[in-house]
């Protein structure tokens, strides 16, 4: 078992003069997983034909290798690692694409409502408008209450249900706010008033402990290469075998109509080996000890948030039980309040004092987002705290 905290940096390839606290935004590959994926390369480019028209989706036959697939393979390990069946589980780029793809695959009628929250990713934001416009729907934003508990965040979801909310995407763990949402008690209350759910899981996997048949939603979307370890891009879509008919990847191509698999394991020459080698990740998780590192990280994301909530006079604004392994906490007034003073700190922070942080304005003040991976430890987001209050200080001080 290792001893968590900036010894852990050796296991990834980051650069050493830099303080990350941005794991969240677009993950870091472990070595080991690099080297495992670069092995993969070489040994694809040893037969490229065999491996990707045989081996990968088994459209041509394979007979050297017998069993499930290259893509069923891996498939399957990363699917018992969430809790579903290989079948319901394909490989997509990331969430934005699988979102995408499930919102196409929705039989909506003119009028119909797409319900998304203030807390949406904004690319998924964009997706929903666009498919809205497509079949002359609309989208409506719930305002998420904030200071927040379980309980608010469930209600206001369900109250901004009308009569023609068709689908309600809801955020698993907010990717900005950071917010853990009740998502299995939201979406028992949205099957009741005949609302399906598509769930936003972009942060959970490798973070929390997954079992998405247990919550009850009509589809689920995650990413892979943020706290799983995997390489980018790497992301996956689960949908039971009620929600398959009809759903397509973003790419149309020779599986088109054959069913889940067929269509989302080949859609034409792209590098699959983020794909193969994400069970690698999981591997690695698992050495460290799973369990472990969930709690170190959410401890460190609590403690830190914490702190820097002290330090800046401010508030986290949600219980523990709302926090995974990131946290989001205002900056001082001071500080700003549009997206042009959060670019200006975050490029400060990154050339003046080497600390790389996510930074975003939201409801008339600046946030900020830290990520708390096993290779970081609370001296780090200390000083990050006390950069902030430098950078920010009154000019007459």
């Amino acid at each position: 078992m290792p001893s968590f905290g900036r010894s852990m940096r050796e296991h990834w390839p980051l650069d050493p003069q830099i303080t990350y606290l941005n794991h969240g935004t677009v993950g870091v590959t472990p070595r080991r997983v690099m080297a495992k994926q670069q092995a993969l390369r070489e040994e694809l480019e040893r037969q490229p034909a065999a491996f990707l028209l045989r081996e990968l989706t088994g459209d041509s036959p394979a007979p050297w290798r017998p069993g499930p697939t290259r893509m069923r393979e891996a498939a399957a390990a990363m699917a018992a690692f969430v809790g579903v069946r290989g079948e319901d589980f394909v490989f997509t780029p990331n969430v934005t694409h699988a979102i995408n793809a499930v919102l196409r695959s929705v039989p909506f009628q003119p009028g119909d409502e797409i319900l998304i929250t203030d807390l949406v990713y904004g690319a998924i934001a964009h997706g929903a408008r666009n498919r809205a416009r497509e079949f002359g729907g609309s989208v409506k934003v719930v305002e998420m209450p904030l200071p927040s508990t379980p309980g608010a965040a469930r209600d206001a979801i369900v109250a901004a249900v009308g009569p023609r909310t068709k689908v309600a995407i809801v955020e698993h763990v907010a990717s900005e706010s950071s917010q853990l949402l009740p998502l299995r008690e939201i979406a028992a209350a949205l099957r009741v008033r005949g609302v399906m759910v598509l769930a936003d899981g972009a942060h959970v996997p490798g973070a929390l402990a997954l079992d998405i048949t247990s919550l009850g939603v009509d589809w689920y979307t995650a990413n892979l290469h943020k706290w799983a370890h995997a390489p980018r891009s790497c992301g996956f879509l689960w949908a039971p075998s009620e929600r398959q008919a009809g759903l397509h990847p973003t790419t149309i191509s020779w599986g088109w109509d054959r069913g889940l698999a067929p269509e989302f394991d080949w859609v034409g020459t792209v590098d699959p080996t983020a794909y193969l080698v994400a069970p690698e990740g999981v591997r690695l998780l698992r050495e460290w000890g799973f369990a472990a590192a969930r709690d170190y990280m959410h401890g460190l994301a609590w403690e830190g948030g914490q702190l820097l909530a002290k330090k800046w006079g401010t508030k986290v604004g949600v219980p523990e039980e709302m926090i995974g392994t990131m946290v989001t906490v205002p900056l001082p007034e001071r500080a700003g309040s549009e997206r042009a003073d959060a670019v200006r700190l975050r490029l400060e922070l990154l050339l003046e004092e080497k600390i790389e942080i996510q930074m975003h304005p939201f409801r008339g003040r600046l946030w900020a987002r830290v990520s708390a991976q096993v290779y970081n430890d609370l001296s780090e987001v200390e000083r990050f705290g006390d950069a902030v209050l430098h950078k920010i200080k009154p000019p007459n001080r």
